[in-house]
């Protein structure tokens, strides 16, 4: 695996860079692809609130957790983020088996050791039909807190794709602009 390390308003020494190596290498036995990709951020925030993202990209599927430590704990957010995302892969992992390599995947383990359930199907409970507008991004934002919901699908005014923008977790807004498929 090829591991991409990056550290915003914090510099790290190669102690916790190996820690978060030696981590996520144990999520190898689940993926398909030699040439797959971990990228890891580390951050800083107000308080000494350690957070770390980590991105896994193997082949079509990608993994991604985003874990924060309050007591300034980088070895902990990294151990938070990569138990998740090993808790999230065999949550799916009937639906992740075509993609994932299925020898990875421990046998069934006895009852009385940590469960994960895993989710047979998921239940759509509401289908919402409505028209896309064209409007800018500012303009849909606006929507959105008039709707008081925290993402809003439209079609950009400038170059007619169709974009969501949601209120994302640190404050401020993101943009997913889609492409069309080559």
């Amino acid at each position: 695996m090829k591991y991409t390390y990056t550290c915003k308003k914090v510099s790290l020494n190669n102690s916790i860079k190996d820690y978060a190596e030696k981590k996520i290498s144990k999520l190898e036995k689940y993926l398909r692809d030699d040439n797959a990709t971990a990228h890891v951020l580390f951050s800083v925030e107000k308080d000494h609130l350690c957070a770390v993202e980590v991105t896994i990209r193997d082949g079509g599927t990608l993994l991604r957790a985003q874990t924060e430590a309050p007591d300034g704990d980088m070895r902990g957010a990294v151990d938070a983020a990569v138990g998740y995302i090993e808790r999230q892969i065999l949550k799916n992992k009937t639906r992740l088996s075509k993609r994932l390599r299925s020898e990875g995947f421990p046998p069934p383990a006895p009852a009385d050791e940590f469960e994960v359930a895993e989710e047979k199907e998921f239940p759509i409970v509401r289908t919402k039909r409505f028209a896309v507008k064209p409007m800018s991004a500012e303009e849909a934002i606006l929507q959105m807190n008039l709707l008081d919901h925290s993402f809003f699908v439209f079609r950009s005014s400038d170059d007619d794709s169709l974009s969501i923008v949601y209120k994302r977790k640190s404050g401020g807004y993101g943009l997913i602009v889609t492409d069309e498929e080559e």
